[in-house]
Parts: structure tokens; sequence; C-alpha cells
């Protein structure tokens, strides 16, 4: 077979003439390569373009410090480079990615001057339009993704700003009162030495102490509390106890019983009373604020660690990865969009960890499940639903929303394409998880839409 015949047999040159078919042999040449072969880099100037006829290569970018493949070329007829033909004067035009052999094959390698020169001669106005395509494409989607990932960083970051102010909040609560707290012990101690009481009445009194801190906060209704919280006062102030119905609370929660206060008065006696039980309530109080302290701290730390998991900090592109820890820290990340939406979860417990660029695919989940809720405009049910299909793993996002028509589920994949009101998208959204998903991990996604109803789905090789 002559290279003529491959050319003839590729699809990018398929409709050429004998003549222009002829002239293109005229003005390029073949080139055979090994596995290993570095055959062009990203950033150089594109001054050649290279069209497969026979083997595999690898496309690979550098992004950071990490290399990440992008694409593999296959198929006969498969092109890159060339991008200099249609570059504007004085504006560099590079490789968009490394081009590495997987396997023994050969390129047809054509230099960009003669590319701009043949598509002048065949067709002037084709190359005018082709240039102008390219340079218009290429701002518009520099544009559009800035803009997308400017919006997309703004929502993320003002619904992590609403995650963390409760805790935070919840802390400053704590501690204001526990710097109350604190004063009330201080004073309290030093009315008990004032009032003669010994160390032996104080180690006692400390056990009566120990006890009620070591039983667990009553967890019933604001009705029996209530209850509680009017008898225990009323003792208290008919025992001229200072503050009885601020400490009232405190020993209700843990439903203190009369006997209890007989036994604190029959350690202390009736002057010290007061200032014992306003040092037990006290202490109980700080005990239980450092509590709530601890538990809004662990919340903060928790949220700040699945961003980071999230946003794969500190970790190589391709990964064996758990698919829920995935979609667990994107609802995280999601959580004050959620308002009134009910999530389910149907993970199959057993799934196999996946071979996958993680942070990618964190940004497929992203796209997937924002879609839903917007979709369900803040009321229904999302469903996640995880599963092991042979050597692939399926993952399902579900909503209850409207669902989407023949005419919109035929598009959604087209870059720019929008149902968002203005200002909302750019549309970039499923066009980028369509590539992560298919492009750079070799799987598939679609959706299945019924009324009232639309699933994505995404499959994944479990192995690359």
């Amino acid at each position: 077979m002559t290279l003529s015949d491959d050319l003839r047999g590729a699809i990018l040159t398929s409709g050429l003439s004998d003549g222009e078919l002829a002239e293109l042999v005229e003005a390029g040449q073949e080139m055979a390569f090994v596995e290993g072969d570095v055959l062009f880099r990203e950033g150089r100037p594109a001054e050649q373009l290279w069209m497969l006829l026979e083997g595999q290569v690898e496309l690979s970018r550098r992004i950071g410090n990490q290399t990440i493949v992008v694409a593999t070329m296959s198929t006969p007829g498969q092109w890159a480079g060339g991008l200099t033909a249609w570059g504007v004067d004085g504006e560099p035009a590079g490789y968009r990615a490394t081009g590495t052999a997987l396997s023994s094959g050969r390129f047809f390698v054509l230099p960009s001057p003669e590319l701009a020169r043949l598509v002048g001669t065949w067709s002037p106005f084709s190359k005018h339009v082709i240039g102008g395509v390219f340079q218009t494409v290429r701002s518009i989607d520099a544009t559009a993704r800035e803009r997308e990932s400017i919006m997309a960083l703004g929502t993320m970051a003002a619904g992590l700003a609403h995650e963390i102010n409760n805790p935070a909040a919840a802390i400053l609560r704590s501690v204001e009162s526990l710097r109350d707290a604190g004063g009330y012990m201080l004073e309290s101690l030093v009315e008990l030495a004032e009032d003669g009481v010994s160390a032996n009445q104080f180690i006692a009194l400390d056990r009566l102490r120990v006890e009620l801190e070591a039983r667990e906060v009553v967890d019933d209704s604001s009705i029996a509390m209530a209850d509680r919280e009017e008898t225990i006062g009323e003792w208290l102030e008919s025992h001229a106890i200072d503050h009885a119905w601020a400490m009232a609370p405190v020993f209700a929660s843990v439903d203190t019983e009369q006997d209890w206060f007989s036994r604190v008065q029959e350690v202390v006696g009736h002057v010290a009373l007061s200032p014992a039980l306003r040092w037990v309530s006290s202490t109980l109080g700080s005990a239980r604020l450092m509590a709530e302290i601890l538990d809004a701290t662990n919340r903060i730390a928790h949220l700040v660690k699945d961003v980071k998991s999230y946003s794969q900090m500190d970790r190589s592109a391709l990964q064996v990865v758990d698919v829920h820890e995935g979609l667990e820290n994107t609802l995280t990340i999601l959580r004050a969009k959620l308002g009134d939406i009910e999530v389910i979860r149907a993970f199959e417990p057993d799934l196999p960890h996946t071979e996958v660029f993680a942070a990618e695919l964190n940004q497929v989940w992203t796209n997937l499940i924002d879609n839903a809720i917007d979709a369900m405009d803040g009321h229904g049910t999302l469903r996640l639903v995880t599963r092991r299909e042979r050597d692939d793993v399926v993952v399902e996002v579900i909503d209850s929303g409207a669902g989407m028509a023949p005419g919109v589920q035929a598009r959604v994949f087209e870059p720019f394409f929008t149902t968002k009101d203005v200002g909302k998208g750019t549309g970039l959204g499923l066009d980028l998880a369509r590539r992560i998903v298919v492009d750079r991990h070799g799987g598939d996604i679609g959706f299945d839409c019924v009324p009232g109803s639309t699933t994505a789905r995404v499959r994944l090789p479990i192995k690359r």
C-alpha cells in the first residue's frame, strides 16, 4: 500500500482529488516511529501537521508539577499540530500537548506553511474562515472558561463560608459563655473559702460534682425539661440560693434529684450551700461548653479535610480512589445549595477503588450534582447510586426535577449550550464532564429522562 492509499483512507484527506492528493504527498513526508518516541512537545511552535496513519500516540500536558494524559490518538486520520498555519502574525501558536508513541507506527508530516499554502490554493475562502474561527474560538473558549471558573469558585467559596460560619459562631458563643462560667467559678471558690469550708468538705463536694458529671444529659421533651427546671428552681429559691434560675437548667439537664441537693447541704452546711451549688453548676457548664467548642472545632477541621480531599491537594494526578469519598466531598462542598433537598445514598458496599484523575473526576460530580440541584429548585430528592458492572464502576445522579425535553437532551454535551438564565452558566459544564469521562478516562456518560426524573449515568473503567 502506498502513502497515497493511506491518505485516501484517512477521514481528513479522503475527499481530496487525485491531483490534490499528489500535491499533498509531494509537500509532506511519511515518518515512522517506535514506542517511547517523543514526536512533538507542548508549547513548542506547532510548525507541522501530524496525521496518524498507523499506531497509537498518547497526548499529555504539563499542569503545575504534574504530567496529565489528555487523549490518545489511535484512529488513522487523527491529527495534531499545524496551528501556526492559522495563527495571527506575531502570535505564537504552539502544540497543545506532548505526543509520545505508545507503539510503533507511522505519521504523515506536513509543514504548517505548506498546509496554509495548500488550503489557500485549493480553497482561499476556507482558509480565511478556518483562520477566523480558530482565533475566535480560542478567544471565546478562554474567556468563557475563565469566567466559569471564577463563578464556580465564588459559589463554592460562598458555600464554604456558610458551612464554616455555623461552627465558628458556635465557638464564639461558647467562648463568651465559658468566660462568664469561669468568673462564677472563681467567685464561688472565694466565697467557699470565706465561709470556712474545710479541705475534707471540699473533697466531699467534689465527689458529688463528679457524680453529676458522670451522668448523661437527659434528652427528652421540652415540656419535661421545663417541669424539671421549675421544680429545681423552686427548691433553690426556697433555700435562698443566689442565681437559682440560672443554675436550674444545668441541674435539670442531668435530672438532679432533691436528695442530691440535700447531701450537698449536709456536706457544706446551709451557709455555704449557695456558693457550693454555684461552683458545681459553673464547673458542669464549663465542661459542656468546652465539649461544644471541641465539636465545633472538629466540624471545621473535617470541612477543611473534605475540601482538601476534594481539591486533591498534595496528591498525584492519577491515583486509585474511593468513588464514594469523592461524592461525599462534593456533597460537603455543595451543602449550602442543597436547601431542603433530601439526599439518598444507594452505595454498593464493596465497590472497588478506581484508577482515575481524582481532582478532575470531582469536577464531574460537581457539575452533575449542581445541575441536579438547579433542576429541583431547592426542593426534591437527590439519589446517588453506585454499583459495579463487570470491569466498570457505574455512578448515577438522579434528581426529581422536571426532566429534560428531547431537544435539550440531544444537545447537553455541545460546548456553550445552556438552559440556565443569562449570567448563571456558560454551557461548559457538561462538555467538560464528557471530555473528562470519555477522553481522559475511556469511560462513558449519558442521560435518561422521564417526566419528573433525570438520571445522569457515568461509567468508568476500574483500571485504565
